[in-house]
């Protein structure tokens, strides 16, 4: 079911010229809906800025063996695994969506610059452009229908869109119809795969899709400035069961006790159900 290449098939209705050109257009509209979003957003000028700040703060020099190990770091808990996401089930939704989304990519490209126009594609490369698709779609399904920010605690419907959605739901419609027109040959379904991709690589300026590139670096950021001691430029937190601490700042044991260690689980105690 999953071993055949859906753009080979395709290439009797349309040239896979036409197809290379399309995914280069694509590829053309993510490079500049992005560095639009960097000049509107300012976010090369903020990190740079933020950055000479926190050299002013740091307490201690990071060598180039630090700054290695940093990165290593980054790449395997903030990118490879989403470590930092403390709920199971958005961390598992989350690597669904990065790695299929990824693999999807990839072996698109392989398909239709590889195969589209003559000769077998390889098992492995349709097995993977399928399997990805149908990650991609299942992950949007958890994200959507279990965890869409916070609608659901508000008491608001999952349905409703707003331009925040424009990503998850170009995407999930991108891999689903694809996933669906690859399975049925219903051209229908190719049209509806063909409009949501082109939905999801020519709106970046207006979605999500640009926060994949910054996040990365937000985080190595975020790793270099507790390493040097700059603390991104927030003042030394201290102990904050330290009586001498709590003198200097009496509301921390109003609001937190006087061992706030122990205050427990806070708000994460139990779902957000109170609409």
């Amino acid at each position: 079911m999953f071993a055949h290449n859906p753009f080979s098939e395709l290439a009797s209705l349309i040239p896979p010229a036409a197809m290379k050109t399309y995914v280069i257009v694509m590829f053309l509209l993510v490079i500049g809906g992005t560095i639009l979003d960097v000049i509107h957003k300012k976010s090369a000028k903020y990190f740079f800025e933020n950055a000479e700040k926190s050299k002013k703060n740091r307490v201690r020099e990071l060598g180039g063996g630090d700054k290695f190990s940093i990165m290593i770091q980054t790449l395997l808990v903030d990118i490879m695994t989403s470590a930092e996401f403390c709920n199971p089930t958005r961390r598992l939704a989350h690597l669904m969506k990065m790695y299929g989304f990824i693999t999807f990519i990839v072996t698109t490209i392989i398909l239709i610059f590889g195969y589209a126009d003559g000769g077998e594609a390889p098992g492995l490369a349709t097995f993977l452009w399928h399997l990805s698709a149908l990650a991609v779609t299942v992950g949007g399904a958890i994200f959507w229908f279990s965890l869409r920010v916070d609608v659901a605690s508000e008491g608001r419907s999952l349905f409703p869109l707003v331009r925040a959605d424009i990503f998850i739901v170009s995407l999930m419609g991108t891999t689903g119809f694809g996933l669906l027109w690859s399975l049925t040959s219903n051209m229908v379904l190719f049209a509806l795969f063909l409009l949501s991709s082109t939905v999801l690589f020519s709106t970046v300026f207006w979605s999500k899709f640009a926060h994949m590139f910054f996040k990365p670096a937000a985080a190595y950021q975020k790793r270099v400035t507790k390493a040097d001691g700059s603390r991104e430029n927030l003042p030394e937190t201290g102990d904050l069961s330290d009586p001498e601490l709590q003198k200097r700042f009496p509301d921390i044991p109003e609001y937190m006790g006087s061992t706030p260690p122990d205050m427990g689980r806070g708000i994460k105690r139990e779902k957000p159900r109170h609409y």
